[in-house]
């Protein structure tokens, strides 16, 4: 078990408070980590001294022997700062692995707790949330903890170096390479809100494109198309200008790094002069020429890509995490409705607030026990209708309710959905069809043989056989997940062309086994058979909706006549090619 005594809680800290409980957790492990940084950052001292020493007191005064040594105190230190590397990065992994676990423990407890207060599972935020997110965060700490570790040792290590080389040489160092250094620093809180806004706009766009992507269909219906577009290419305006602004503060870090990496360089050249009159030989100026060619300047460019990068990334990314630890927001409590009667009362609905109505203004009531089937063009807002009489979507305005609770308070046991892409998960065959009920085994076997799926048990060889989606045919996952919504105990169920991918015998089966159990049946049609053995029909052609039964609808109702005209008894086609 961890010993937690040193480490706050993630989500009592924000993201400073997190990081400095991890890195004060075990004070041996940063030790162990300071002691093998100075191996590490071994040729750092000794660099431009062993070459200057080599020159001045070796080569240069004929002594090659004495030069060659320097040389050999130098490749010793390369050999030390390699196995100092090495376990650097051991000690690096035994902090943030540590501090990954607890942030992944903190996650998933926020996560089940968010979904037990909302009475559902995890969603695809949350997923992303422990598996790409708290990854990210364990990264970029491991790279800040290197960054910065390897900065420090080696700017002490420079400044040791250069002072025993020859201490004049620091005040054409140190001046400028300060200035650059607090120019970058400076900096980083506008990087860092940048790089925030910029985040965030990106989610908006990827948002807002899978809500365009999802109601395609209606919007090519509405004729919406310009002004979705428009709103769409409005978000993508505001994470170019986010992106713009993150690159003007990222040239900062050039800057930065000019100042305090190079400019150094260009002193040490104009002021060799000076450094001569004060006893430096060619070996000093070289030396220094090195210790900040080949130590200073590359440890201030990785601290400054590491922390303008990970860095800033770190932040970002725990404020994210930490806050799937806070309090779940409260939810309004579900109920359990009286029926199953399915009530509207002048929805009205559009995906986005500049985007044409797809349901406008629309009275439907259907008695509890009913069977209804919706039917309509492509796109015309049959599957919104479903998301709304589930609760899924709200309407904009008017009222949607379920045995006079508001849809989006029903109990979730009282109300099932099956949409088009039926899940199947990893498991046997009965915990995929007992998922949302515990069926007694002579239950199940009823479904089984009211639904079809007689055939598919035996051939997969029984009911403790392990499934996968990949093993199933689309078909036969369709079935599995019917016979799953008709053992739950719920009396709303709102078939969304859940049975596209079955035959019209299977489908028919299927579809005749939901009307004998008990309960108020919506069918979205995928099929005209669908609608003929509906009690009533429910057209939508986008201008309105009307009710009736079918021969009431060939008579009275035109575009449903013009369906009825598309199909082919005899071949069961569907009812929109």
């Amino acid at each position: 078990m961890r010993d937690r005594r040193h480490a706050a809680a993630p989500g009592q800290a924000g993201p400073y408070r997190a990081v400095r409980a991890a890195l004060l957790r075990d004070p041996r492990l940063l030790l162990r980590l300071g002691a093998w940084s100075v191996a590490e950052t071994a040729p750092a001292l000794v660099v431009g001294l062993a070459v200057a020493r080599a020159i001045d007191e070796g080569f240069a005064a004929g002594r090659p022997g004495l030069g060659f040594a320097w040389l050999a105190l130098l490749g010793g230190a390369w050999l030390t700062a390699a196995v100092g590397a090495r376990q650097v990065v051991v000690a690096v992994g035994s902090i943030v692995e540590p501090f990954r676990e607890e942030l992944l423990d903190h996650v998933v407890d926020g996560t089940l707790r968010r979904s037990a207060a909302a009475g559902h599972g995890p969603g695809a935020a949350a997923v992303a949330r422990s598996n790409l997110q708290v990854e990210l965060a364990r990264d970029a700490l491991a790279s800040v903890i290197t960054v910065v570790r390897s900065f420090a040792f080696t700017v002490v290590s420079v400044v040791l170096g250069l002072t025993t080389l020859m201490p004049q040489v620091l005040v054409l160092v140190l001046p400028p390479f300060v200035v650059g250094l607090c120019l970058f620093l400076l900096s980083l809180p506008a990087l860092a809100r940048r790089q925030r806004d910029f985040i965030v706009a990106d989610e908006r766009t990827a948002g807002a494109l899978a809500a365009m992507a999802g109601g395609l269909r209606d919007i090519a219906a509405c004729r919406a198309g310009d002004r979705v577009a428009a709103d769409v290419g409005r978000q993508v305006a505001r994470q170019a200008r986010a992106g713009r602004s993150l690159a003007r503060v990222t040239a900062m870090r050039t800057a930065s790094l000019a100042v305090g990496g190079w400019l150094p360089v260009l002193l040490i050249l104009a002021g060799a002069p000076w450094l001569v009159r004060h006893g430096a030989g060619a070996g000093v100026i070289l030396g220094a020429l090195v210790y900040v060619t080949q130590s200073l300047a590359p440890a201030l460019g990785n601290l400054v890509q590491g922390l303008g990068m990970s860095g800033v990334r770190l932040r970002v990314t725990l404020e994210r995490v930490l806050r799937s630890g806070e309090p779940p927001r409260p939810v309004t409590a579900r109920s359990v409705p009286r029926d199953a009667a399915v009530e509207l009362r002048g929805v009205t609905f559009a995906y986005g607030p500049h985007a044409e109505a797809v349901i406008s203004d629309l009275d439907l009531s259907v008695p509890d026990g009913d069977h209804v089937a919706v039917v309509g063009p492509s796109g015309i807002g049959k599957s919104t209708l479903a998301a709304l009489v589930t609760g899924l979507l709200r309407p904009d305005s008017g009222r949607v309710t379920v045995g006079g609770v508001p849809a989006e308070r029903v109990d979730q046991a009282s109300r099932v959905l099956i949409p088009q892409e039926a899940y199947v998960f990893r498991g046997t065959l009965m915990e995929n069809l007992t998922y949302l009920a515990a069926a007694p085994k002579p239950a199940v076997e009823d479904a089984v043989t009211a639904l079809g799926l007689t055939s598919l048990v035996a051939r997969l060889g029984g009911y403790s056989a392990e499934i996968h989606a990949g093993l199933l045919s689309p078909g036969e996952r369709q079935l599995v997940a019917l016979a799953r919504a008709y053992l739950t105990p719920a009396r709303l169920v709102i078939l969304d062309e859940a049975t596209c991918h079955l035959d019209p015998a299977a489908e028919a089966l299927a579809e005749e086994a939901f009307a004998r159990r008990d309960g108020t049946l919506l069918v979205v049609a995928h099929r005209l058979t669908s609608a003929t053995r509906a009690r009533r029909i429910l057209v939508m052609d986008g201008a309105s909706v009307q009710l009736g039964r079918h021969e009431e609808l060939l008579a009275s109702c035109p575009p449903y006549a013009d369906l009825a005209g598309l199909w082919n008894p005899s071949d069961s086609q569907e009812l929109v090619p």
